[in-house]
C-alpha cells in the first residue's frame, strides 16, 4: 500500500507516549505502530510496524530526560522513516532540549542548539513543530520550516476561570529575557506587568537584584518556560513576598524538575504551580496542576497537513 499525497501517519518515541495519544485523539487519528527495543549492547532499535511509502509521517518526541537517549531515539526513527520512502517527516518536539546553549557564553563554549538542529535535518526532518523555544533565534538554526507554537492559551484559560478581579493580579516575568512571553500573557487577561531583574553568577544560580514595577498588595503570576531545579522561581518566590506580594502563582510551559525540585517547590509558599504535558510527569505533588497541550499540537499538526496558517492558532 501506497500513501497517496496528503495522507498522514502519526507515530510517537518513548519519552511522552501519553502526550501523543492525546495529540491523535484529538485529530482522529490512530496511533501508528512502531516497536522501539533495546539491542544487548544498549543500542536503539527501531521497528517501524506498517507502510509509510508516500505517507506524510508526522514522528512526535520530547527530547527531555533522559536527553542523550530520547534524541538518539529520534534520529534514528526519523531516519528509519527516511529510508521507508516516507512522503515528508514532520518532527514534532513538545519539549527541544539543548534549547538553553544557544550561544557562546564563554570562550569555547558550544552552541549544542545548533548541533541538534544539523542532526534533526542530516538525519532527514522535512520540518520541525515545536513549542516555546527557551530562545527564539533557535527557528534561524533551521533552513526547514519550524513552528514555535506558543503555550500561554492553556495557562490563560486556567486564570479565566478563577474569575480574578484585574486589580489585585499582576504578571511577572522572571528575568528580562522572558519579557515578551509575559507581556503577550498580561494582555490576553489585561493585568499590569513587572520585571526581576535577575542575574547568574553561575549556571543554575539566580540572584534577583531588582523589581521593576508595583507588586505590593498584589497577587502576582510569575510566567516562565522552564522549570529545571527550581532554584530561580524560589529566589522570585522570596523577594516578590519581601516587597509585599500575597500570594505567587507560577506557570511554565516545560516542566524539567530536576533532583529534588518537586519537593522543594511543593514545600514553598508558593500557591500553585501551572505546567503543561510537554514534558511527561509520572506523578505530581497536590500544589501542581498539568495542563494539556495536546490541542494545541493536534491543530497545528492537522493545518499543516491541510497547508493552512498555523499562526492563525494565536490570533
Amino acid at each position: 500500500m501506497i500513501g497517496s499525497r496528503g495522507e498522514m501517519k502519526v507515530f510517537s518515541g518513548t519519552s511522552n507516549l501519553q502526550l501523543a495519544k492525546k495529540i491523535c485523539e484529538y485529530m482522529r487519528v490512530p496511533l501508528a505502530n512502531v516497536e522501539i527495543s533495546r539491542f544487548s549492547d544498549g543500542e536503539t532499535k527501531v521497528s517501524i510496524g506498517e507502510t509509510v511509502r508516500g505517507y506524510e509521517v508526522f514522528v512526535i518526541q520530547s527530547t527531555s530526560s533522559p536527553v542523550n537517549d530520547n534524541l538518539m531515539q529520534l534520529l534514528i526513527m526519523i531516519d528509519a522513516f527516511k529510508r521507508a520512502s516516507s512522503a515528508s517527516i514532520a518532527v514534532v518536539v513538545p519539549y527541544y532540549g539543548y534549547a538553553r546553549q544557544d550561544r557562546k557564553a564563554r570562550g569555547r563554549d558550544p552552541i549544542s542548539a545548533k548541533l541538534v538542529a544539523n542532526l534533526l535535518v542530516a538525519a532527514g526532518a522535512d520540518r520541525i513543530l515545536t513549542m516555546d523555544l527557551h530562545a527564539p533565534q533557535i527557528q534561524g538554526f533551521f533552513d526547514i520550516p519550524l513552528d514555535n507554537l506558543q503555550g500561554f492559551p492553556v495557562f490563560v484559560n486556567y486564570f479565566k476561570q478563577l474569575n480574578y478581579c484585574a486589580d489585585e493580579w499582576i504578571v511577572v516575568s522572571p528575568d528580562v529575557g522572558g519579557v515578551k512571553r509575559a507581556r503577550k500573557f498580561a494582555e490576553k487577561l489585561s493585568l499590569d506587568l513587572a520585571i526581576l531583574d535577575k542575574r547568574r553568577p553561575v549556571d543554575n544560580v539566580a540572584e534577583v537584584v531588582n523589581i521593576i514595577g508595583h507588586v505590593k498588595g498584589k497577587n502576582a503570576i510569575i510566567v516562565d518556560d522552564i522549570i529545571d531545579t527550581g532554584g530561580s522561581i524560589l529566589e522570585a518566590e522570596r523577594i516578590l513576598k519581601g516587597h509585599g506580594v500575597k500570594a505567587v502563582y507560577v506557570c511554565a510551559t516545560h516542566a524539567i524538575l530536576s533532583g529534588d525540585a518537586k519537593k522543594k517547590l511543593s514545600a514553598s509558599s508558593i500557591d500553585k504551580v501551572v505546567i503543561t504535558d510537554t514534558i511527561h510527569q509520572d506523578s505530581l505533588p497536590d500544589k501542581f496542576v498539568a495542563l494539556s497541550v495536546a490541542n494545541i499540537f493536534g491543530e497545528a499538526m492537522l493545518r499543516i497537513q491541510k497547508n493552512l496558517s498555523v499562526s492563525a492558532l494565536f490570533k
